[in-house]
């Protein structure tokens, strides 16, 4: 089924939207060089029972998981590229990080994931990883918007990523989100444009383009959560949980100006 919000419903869709944009900001600038992973997610648990939100990742137990993930958020690093379970380890300069969030406030969730390159190194392989993902979460945002189709929005995030020279895998890509944190329609990270769903306002997505730096084969960690490029090489992950309106496309987990 695919959930289509009330426009009652949208104030708080946008107010959780920045309760996860900020939190994924803040947790950035906390995760330097030394950084353990159960600290961020002992951080995150704190800030999301401080804005009196919900988890949507620690009771979570779907089928392609070996649940409940049991904790707030999952840290990615270097050939870990989604569900990342967090574990004691700790950063270390040039890590690529990974960190996708999804709570839920007043019975609407929102979700989104950041890649960012840990300490002062800055390796030109991880950086145009970075890039890709970011540019073609870009495309992929300005091809949705009323009566525009899923497949235009599959469409444009798969051009951007071929380009760059990337592999696609389609196991695992964006996807309705709303009262629940995964709903209807699943969104392939590429497509034919014209085809699929047609948008609607009052659609959430929750788009995420991913690539691995070598490989579009996944395996899964021991853990029986994290999944790693199936080479061993670096993966990046961009995310943002977007609102169709009658306007267009509305990001809703862009992070807000600070004060001052």
């Amino acid at each position: 089924m695919i959930e289509i919000l009330r426009p009652t419903e949208m104030a708080k869709a946008r107010h959780t939207g920045a309760l996860v944009a900020d939190m994924l900001q803040t947790l950035k600038n906390r995760s330097l060089v030394g950084t353990n992973l159960l600290d961020i997610d002992r951080w995150t648990e704190a800030m999301i029972a401080e804005a009196g939100a919900q988890s949507c990742y620690v009771d979570y137990a779907p089928s392609f998981g070996r649940g409940p993930f049991g904790h707030y958020i999952c840290t990615a690093v270097n050939d870990a590229v989604l569900h990342g379970m967090p574990y004691d380890y700790t950063l270390a300069d040039g890590d690529l990080l990974t960190l996708d969030l999804a709570v839920s406030h007043a019975g609407i969730a929102s979700d989104a994931a950041i890649s960012f390159i840990v300490g002062d190194a800055r390796p030109a392989e991880s950086v145009a990883m970075i890039d890709a993902t970011e540019r073609a979460l870009t495309a992929g945002i300005a091809a949705a918007g009323p009566g525009a189709r899923l497949g235009d929005i599959s469409h444009a995030i798969g051009s951007v990523l071929t380009a760059a020279g990337y592999s696609i895998n389609t196991e695992f890509g964006g996807h309705g989100i709303g009262s629940t944190m995964h709903q209807d329609p699943h969104i392939v990270n590429t497509g034919r444009p014209g085809r699929g769903y047609r948008l609607r306002p009052g659609l959430l997505l929750a788009l995420e383009p991913w690539v691995m730096a070598d490989t579009d084969e996944l395996v899964t960690d021991a853990d029986g959560w994290t999944l790693r490029s199936a080479t061993g090489s670096r993966t990046a992950h961009s995310e943002h949980t977007i609102a169709i309106t009658d306007d267009g496309a509305e990001i809703l987990t862009l992070p807000r100006p600070a004060l001052g």
